[in-house]
């Protein structure tokens, strides 16, 4: 994300400060929490998306410390409410999941209507 766009010669239309600026973070933020609905509250992921209606599915793999844990999202209707969430064959019942940092891999399937 750039910070400006130079309007003088010979630079005219290039983007600058890409690197300088909190932008790329605050992208970060609106595409993982605002657009995919997974945010992170102290050891807990919640999730939350708000998804195109084409999306039918979407993978991250998402770093917690030592531990990786690969999320598959499926939405079968507005891609706006979740229905359930399992982790590790196991369903959530607060469709939320609680995060270990046990340094393994760990799969999450998140479905959505």
């Amino acid at each position: 994300m750039s910070a400006d766009v130079y309007a003088a010669p010979p630079h005219t239309g290039r983007g600058g400060w890409t690197w300088y600026t909190g932008s790329s973070g605050w992208m970060y933020r609106l595409i993982t929490e605002s657009l995919l609905g997974i945010k992170l509250q102290a050891d807990i992921l919640r999730f939350n998306p708000c998804l195109p209606p084409q999306w039918q599915t979407f993978k991250i793999h998402y770093r917690y410390r030592e531990t990786l844990y690969n999320i598959t999202v499926r939405s079968a209707g507005s891609g706006k409410s979740v229905i359930r969430v399992v982790a590790d064959g196991v369903e959530e019942a607060d469709k939320a999941v609680r995060l270990v940092d046990d340094h393994g891999q760990h799969e999450v399937e998140v479905e959505v209507d």
